[in-house]
């Protein structure tokens, strides 16, 4: 896909990484580089959007660390669990991943097992692979 413009403002607000008035590209956990070479990755905007919340997913350890609470003398500040933010990232991937038509986001988000014997009575599997 070749990036433009108004496709990386089309794929910030999708992966919610819209730059902010007064803001830059630096204020956000994407460049303007890192969405093209996404774009350059894949066949539609729905597999990108797929890409980068899965990377997403994976930034949010760094950001967060292993702190879920803090407190300062009776004052406590919970933090959103790193699982939850991570399960919503991974969540928001599976769905653009099904909008893709691309074989990025089926291969990434559908993969299943192969039936390679077909549909076989439980008796009479052996016969089967006997044969």
């Amino acid at each position: 896909m070749t990036p433009t413009a108004a496709l990386r403002t089309r794929l910030r607000k999708l992966i919610d990484e819209v730059i902010q008035t007064g803001e830059t590209e630096a204020d956000t956990r994407f460049l303007d580089s890192e969405l093209d070479d996404i774009f350059d990755e894949v066949d539609d905007i729905w597999a990108a959007a797929a890409q980068a919340w899965l990377e997403k997913a994976g930034m949010y350890q760094r950001e967060m660390g292993d702190i879920e609470q803090e407190g300062f003398g009776q004052e406590a500040t919970r933090l959103t669990a790193l699982r939850n933010r991570q399960d919503y990232a991974l969540k928001m991937a599976e769905l653009y991943g099904e909008k893709s038509g691309s074989s990025t986001g089926s291969m990434i988000f559908g993969a299943t097992e192969p039936d390679v014997l077909g549909e076989v009575d439980e008796d009479s599997w052996w016969d089967v692979v006997e044969a």
